[in-house]
């Protein structure tokens, strides 16, 4: 009889994490690895937010557990950015923090679903979507998108996917892996068919700070009174504040779901990492003028690399609005180079070249691969010199 449960013997390994500790794995060995494969920007914390996390430790405030849905000032920072940001307002009972963007997306699926509820998702998605609607017993429905219509999915697309089993949309834009940004128009549009089919929004709005090349996100929760009902908003600090390590996130949408969230919060972590939520506190309203310098420096090199990357043989891709990923589509080199499937074309990449990319099998897309350009640009032309000397051996 075996002592794993079939939950977790039916999960996918995280494909993103996978690729990364197995490239970092075959660096620590001494082999020479160009790693593109998480999403973790590579600049350091800003200074100003570890001086307020050493001010928290070394008065005694970083030492206790606070409440599950996180430190009130913290919710007073999270209000104040979605006033900025967002331009309206919401209330403390509205917000809930926890220990990461990936946390709370989890949390509201256990939150919302019953067994069976369907949880429609674009594909391309990220990685853990569809798992974590299994963890919650629910049942990923994935829309295939065309990248000709750059990867978006449209009303026709999710009408003919909805079912009386349909509860939840699941929206990220700026999207990962693509990068490409709904606008306002299409959100409208789709915004208006979860309303009217009285579908819950989940909106990972996560990169929604990194946009490109005079590119505007717009957040699907400012576009009516209605459509913001609908809708739960995910953020957190990682991407947009080079935090990935400190593990904020947060929600904020209706109090009945918000509320219900914190109950899974306050019975899994207790409560997030007390020091991570003060740096948060200043990530959030302390000075923005050094996450300026590093949203100009992604844009830099998106602009350098991608026409690079686009020279590649064999490598098609649409030029990213936002986040910080390439995702090109590689079916022309896989037949150029003989291999049949997508995973087995980025692990020749990197045993021959040295270059580790993520297959695009773990996020619905099977002739695609990604690389992030949250590294500094001349690890990312060294990786492009590589791989077109992959394509050309």
């Amino acid at each position: 009889m075996t002592r794993l449960s079939d939950r977790v013997l039916n999960m996918s390994e995280s494909v993103t994490l996978e690729a990364g500790a197995r490239a970092k794995a075959l660096q620590a060995s001494g082999k020479d690895i160009i790693n593109l494969t998480l999403g973790e920007p590579d600049f350091k914390t800003p200074p100003s937010i570890q001086d307020k996390a050493i001010e928290a430790i070394r008065n005694g405030s970083a030492s206790f557990y606070t409440p599950a849905s996180g430190l009130p000032t913290l919710k007073e920072a999270i209000q104040d950015y979605m006033k900025r940001y967002y331009d309206y307002s919401v209330a403390t009972n509205q917000i809930v923090a926890g220990t990461g963007a990936k946390f709370i997306l989890y949390s509201f699926f256990m939150t919302v679903l019953n067994p069976f509820d369907e949880v429609v998702i674009p594909a391309p998605y990220w990685v853990s979507y569809a798992d974590q609607v299994k963890m919650a017993q629910g049942s990923p429905i994935i829309i295939p998108t065309k990248q000709s219509n750059h990867f978006k999915v449209t009303v026709a697309e999710l009408e003919a996917a909805k079912t009386e089993k349909t509860k939840v949309l699941l929206l990220n834009s700026p999207s990962n892996p693509t990068g490409m940004i709904y606008d306002k128009e299409e959100l409208l549009a789709i915004g208006q068919w979860a309303v009217d089919n009285n579908i819950l929004i989940l909106a990972d709005d996560i990169y929604g700070r990194l946009v490109y090349n005079g590119a505007k996100f717009t957040p699907i929760s400012t576009l009516s009174d209605e459509i913001k009902q609908q809708t739960i908003v995910v953020n957190g600090v990682s991407k947009t504040y080079a935090m990935t390590g400190w593990r904020i996130g947060f929600a904020v949408g209706q109090p009945e779901i918000i509320a219900a969230m914190g109950k899974i919060l306050g019975q899994t972590t207790s409560n997030p990492t007390t020091v991570a939520q003060y740096a948060a506190i200043e990530a959030l309203s302390g000075p923005q003028d050094v996450i300026e310098e590093m949203r100009q420096a992604f844009e830099e090199r998106l602009n350098i690399i991608y026409p690079l990357l686009a020279a590649v043989p064999g490598f098609e891709v649409d030029k990213p609005q936002g986040a910080f990923y390439l995702f090109p589509n590689v079916s022309k080199a896989m037949v150029m180079k003989g291999y049949q499937n997508v995973t087995d074309f980025t692990m020749a990449i990197l045993e021959e070249v040295g270059v580790a990319l993520v297959t695009g099998e773990g996020f619905g897309a099977p002739e695609n691969v990604r690389l992030s350009y949250a590294t500094d640009l001349e690890t990312l032309k060294e990786g492009v010199r590589r791989l077109t000397a992959f394509m050309k051996k």
